[in-house]
């Protein structure tokens, strides 16, 4: 499994923007085949900042991720509103709950 954490900070004039964008990809992309996870977490006490909890089967849904055109809508959508780049962080899993149940 590929594992990825992607760090955002939005502008705060855009906030409202970027939850509604980010919503709509997430939705898209849990119903691609490869993907295992897709969650969104805002940060209470700085709430223009956001991780993105990416889960996919493999290097090849990340590619397939990369290339679907809702990615490509949200990613051209939301770069004006980024108040620094995003930035990625590369897990591999260790212990996950779902696969343990």
């Amino acid at each position: 499994m590929v594992i990825l954490h992607v760090h955002v900070q939005v502008r705060s004039e855009y906030l409202e923007a970027f939850r509604d964008a980010i919503c709509e990809n997430a939705r898209s992309s849990v119903q691609e085949p490869g993907v295992v996870r897709f969650d969104v977490l805002q940060q209470v006490d700085e709430p223009t900042r956001f991780v993105l909890v990416e889960i996919y089967r493999d290097d090849a849904a990340v590619e397939a991720h990369r290339q679907s055109a809702h990615y490509a809508k949200w990613r051209d959508a939301v770069e004006p509103m980024m108040a620094e780049p995003r930035r990625r962080t590369l897990f591999n899993a260790v212990f996950l709950t779902d696969q343990n149940r």
